[in-house]
């Protein structure tokens, strides 16, 4: 076997790992709604401040200082009051689908949510993968949350 084809076929077999990676970064479990934490961290919303969105219309990096454990996953907000309102209502606050992307979940599957590509629609948050993937999901934002609601328990059952 040639050297080019031994290096053709890593990559391939890399690619195939990463694009399985990308579809489900993380274990579901069973009747459990997750949380996207991504692979090295348990932080939710990449340790941004999910209040922040509805206050100041946009992502705010939580504080160390300002810390909530829910959902098997870690919270960090820019201030105590921000995280007493989380901890009065998180559901109001949450991103939905746990975080993860908006546009994936609509298609069936899962993918990080990046805290950078937002949106906050009837008063709940969305993430989306990157700017593209958020492009994507705006042209049809009624139909792509409907799609994904219908999607939601079955992604995580």
């Amino acid at each position: 076997m040639s050297v080019s084809l031994v290096l053709r076929s890593g990559l391939v077999a890399a690619g195939i790992v990463a694009g399985s990676l990308f579809l489900t970064p993380a274990p579901l479990e069973a009747g459990e709604n997750p949380v996207y934490t991504g692979f090295l961290s348990n932080l939710a919303v990449n340790g941004y401040d999910p209040v922040a969105y509805f206050l100041e219309g946009r992502p705010v990096e939580g504080k160390a200082d300002y810390t909530l454990d829910y959902m098997g996953a870690e919270w960090r907000f820019a201030s105590a009051e921000n995280r007493e309102a989380f901890r009065q209502d998180p559901e109001r606050y949450a991103p939905q689908y746990g975080g993860y992307c908006a546009w994936a979940v609509a298609q069936g599957s899962t993918a990080k949510g990046d805290p950078m590509n937002w949106r906050i629609v009837n008063g709940k948050l969305y993430l989306n993968y990157n700017a593209d993937i958020q492009t994507r999901w705006e042209r049809d934002i009624s139909g792509n949350i409907q799609s994904a609601d219908q999607n939601w328990p079955r992604i995580i059952e």
